[in-house]
Formats: structure tokens, C-alpha cells, sequence
């Protein structure tokens, strides 16, 4: 049986199991809104790990009648997509992005969520695959056999906008955002328009990039000196960003540091800072 050494594993681990009848490996790649972080792949140029599915969270698997972006669907849909890539209860799944660790968290709890605990991140992704000099192909597997995954949805792992407003004078519950300080404060531009500059009352900014060396995570030892400054062992944890996309790096750096209580504002801050009753303040 294989078995994952930790959620996040390196690319040597990768190229030593990649072989394995279990093992699953699993692209996730979104083109990044952040400024600074750019796609290795594009139309005219594509690589990719030998036997890698796309885990499509943008079109496919997602809730498909949400004006909101790539909102978690529900147990039903999940488990029909999932069964697509050939992905089994018992399978054993890596996740990688393009850019280098980026979207890959939010596959990751997606699958966590929907009660899978064999699935770890790929630490650097794709760009340190390349690095290492390991092998690519220049396209992902298609049509794979169907599996037999079995969703098992864990609805705290995900929360809406009631769940964040109730918890904003909860002194057991801690508010991370992480989006650039800029946006956190109102005084850079939201990247969509019509959008609030600003944050939630009481929530706190802890921008994505800080648990990151250069598209790797930080040494587990870092990221807890890095969460000790926000929260205790027993608050429970929201993470925020723009649409749910880099809260769950976030989220992966504090299940790396040891907390459990974590659940991801799936709307966001494209759905709290739409115009409405919702608070915003700069300060």
C-alpha cells in the first residue's frame, strides 16, 4: 500500500512512486489573477507529469449554476466528475499547478472535503519537476477509466458569507485574508470591477506569499511562528482571499502547522465586496 509521507510531498518522492497503481496525479492549474505570479504553460507550449489528469475545478467541477467562480459543488457532482479521472477510494493523489504552488491547495481541501485523506500537494509543482530535470509530456491523459470514488461531503470545511458574518465578534474564531495588503486596506484596486476595496470587520491579512520561498512552502517550523502571531491552537480558522482560490494556501499552510478547525469562505471577498449590506471597512 502506498502511503503519502505528509499532505505535501517533493518532487524526488514523486518520480520514486510515480509508477505506483495507486498513485494518482492530478493538474490543477488556474491562470493566476495575482500580479507577479505567471503560468509556466500556455496555447503555444504545454507540459506536463507523465499520466496527469486535469482536475478542472474552474468548469467542471464546481457548482454550475453559481454567478460566483469555481464554488464547491455538491457531494453528487463532485463524486461523478471524480470517478471521470479514474480516481478510486483507496487512490493515492498528488496535485500540481503551473505556477508553482498556487491553485493546488484548493484541490487539495476539495478532496479533503469530500472525505478523501489520501491527497497531498506537490511542493513547487511543476516549475520544480522541471527544475529537477525530471521528465515531461506534452499533454495530459485523457479518457481514463472511471473509478470508484465515493464523495463524503464535510460541510464545515466550506462556509458562505452568513457562517463569516456571524463570526466576526467570535473571539473563537479567527478571520484570515489573504489578499495583498494593498487590496486588504482599499488603497490598491480590486482586480474585478464594481468591486469594494477593504476588508471584513475584525478579520485579519496575511497575505499568501508570506507562507512561500520562491513557489515552495516554508519549513513547517516557519509557518507555525508565522500562525502564532494571528491565532491560538484552539480558534477555529476562515480563510478568505479573492475567490477562494489562494484562501486554501492558507488554509494548507495551517493544517501543515498542525491546526484542524479550518473551513474556506467559498464566496470570497468577489462575493462580500459586491455592492451590498455586507461590512467593509479600510482601517
Amino acid at each position: 500500500m502506498l502511503q503519502l509521507p505528509s499532505p505535501l510531498v517533493d518532487v524526488n518522492w514523486l518520480h520514486n512512486n510515480l509508477h505506483a497503481s495507486q498513485l494518482i496525479v492530478l493538474d490543477a492549474s488556474v491562470p493566476p489573477v495575482v500580479p507577479g505570479y505567471e503560468s509556466l504553460n500556455s496555447e503555444e507550449c504545454f507540459l506536463a507529469i507523465s499520466g496527469a489528469r486535469r482536475f478542472d475545478y474552474d468548469k467542471k467541477i464546481c457548482k454550475q449554476d453559481s454567478s460566483l467562480p469555481h464554488m464547491m459543488p455538491g457531494a453528487d457532482l463532485f463524486t461523478e466528475e471524480v470517478r471521470k479521472l479514474d480516481i478510486n477510494s483507496d487512490s493515492v493523489i498528488v496535485i500540481y499547478d503551473d505556477v508553482g504552488l498556487y491553485s493546488s491547495p484548493r484541490a487539495w481541501w476539495m478532496l479533503r472535503a469530500m472525505g478523501h485523506q489520501h491527497v497531498a500537494v506537490l511542493d513547487g509543482g511543476l516549475r520544480a519537476w522541471i527544475a529537477a530535470g525530471f521528465a515531461t509530456v506534452d499533454s495530459l491523459q485523457l479518457d481514463p477509466d472511471a473509478g470508484n470514488f465515493e464523495a463524503n461531503y464535510e460541510e464545515d470545511s466550506f462556509c458562505d458569507f452568513s457562517v463569516v458574518l456571524s463570526s466576526i465578534d467570535d473571539s473563537s474564531c479567527a478571520i484570515l485574508d489573504a489578499r495583498s495588503s494593498g487590496r486588504f486596506h482599499g488603497t490598491a484596486p480590486e482586480p474585478r470591477a464594481g468591486i469594494r476595496g477593504g476588508h471584513m470587520p475584525n478579520a485579519r491579512n496575511l497575505p499568501f506569499p508570506k507562507l512561500l520561498n520562491e513557489g515552495s512552502m516554508k519549513p513547517v517550523a516557519e509557518l507555525q511562528e508565522i500562525f502564532n502571531e494571528f491565532i491560538t491552537n484552539d480558534e477555529r480558522i476562515i480563510t478568505s482571499c479573492g475567490s477562494g482560490l489562494t484562501a486554501c494556501i492558507l488554509t494548507f499552510a495551517a493544517y501543515l502547522a498542525g491546526h484542524r478547525n479550518l473551513s474556506v469562505y467559498d464566496g470570497s471577498w468577489i462575493e462580500w465586496g459586491a455592492p451590498s449590506k455586507l461590512p467593509v471597512v479600510t482601517d
